[in-house]
């Protein structure tokens, strides 16, 4: 197994669940809230700041100041004046290389199929649902009214879809942004992992076949 796994998913689709069972299939890691403390480590930002910040938009972002400044690294005299969020960002950003680069893993969210576009040995996936199903979902896993359930979705959503399209040069959740997008609710969470197991696999027969 040498495969990087990145899962983009809705709120309520079973992202995460799904990205921690493929990592336990194949006995690797899976980092999702992980990343933060990780990145909150090694950046020197407090964790809290960094949990503030994660996969927040923000209304300010200058595309190229950022990438300017990304590409000559963290000395550029740019950096000093960056807000926060875009701090955050980049430290995420460095964690995410770093984590791709320590060995095959699954990451959830956080652009991180973005981040890791150079590296071959990537598989990026978008996890979705039906309405009704990430409905019920949340309504399970937080204990809220259907109509509290669809606002959070509706607003968790709106922050990914946001937060994804500022800082990455791709589109939250289109086909051709991903390797493969699967709609959870039609084979459930397990038939899922299933499905993406077996699509890695061949991938993988296929990588070594070339």
């Amino acid at each position: 197994m040498n495969t990087i796994i990145t899962i983009g998913r809705q709120f309520g689709s079973g992202g995460h669940e799904i990205g921690d069972k493929v990592a336990k299939y194949f006995n690797i890691p899976c980092y999702d809230k992980e990343l933060l403390a990780r990145a909150a480590k090694e950046s020197g930002f407090c964790e809290e700041m960094i949990h503030h910040h994660d996969e927040k938009p923000t209304k300010s972002f200058l595309y190229n100041l950022v990438m300017d400044t990304y590409s000559f690294g963290y000395n550029a005299s740019s950096f000093v004046d960056m807000p926060i969020s875009h701090k955050v960002f980049l430290a995420q950003f460095d964690t995410i290389k770093k984590v791709a680069s320590e060995g095959p893993c699954v990451i959830v969210g956080r652009c991180a199929d973005y981040a890791l576009e150079s590296f071959d040995n990537c598989m990026h996936l978008f996890i979705y649902s039906t309405e009704e199903a990430k409905v019920k979902r949340v309504m399970d896993r937080f204990n809220i009214t259907e109509g509290k359930a669809l606002e959070m979705i509706n607003k968790k959503d709106k922050q990914r879809q946001s937060y994804y399209n500022y800082y990455s040069s791709k589109k939250w959740g289109m086909a051709d942004t991903y390797d493969l997008c699967i709609n959870s609710s039609v084979l459930g969470i397990d038939g899922t992992v299933k499905l993406i197991t077996q699509y890695v696999e061949d991938f993988e027969e296929k990588k070594k076949a070339q």
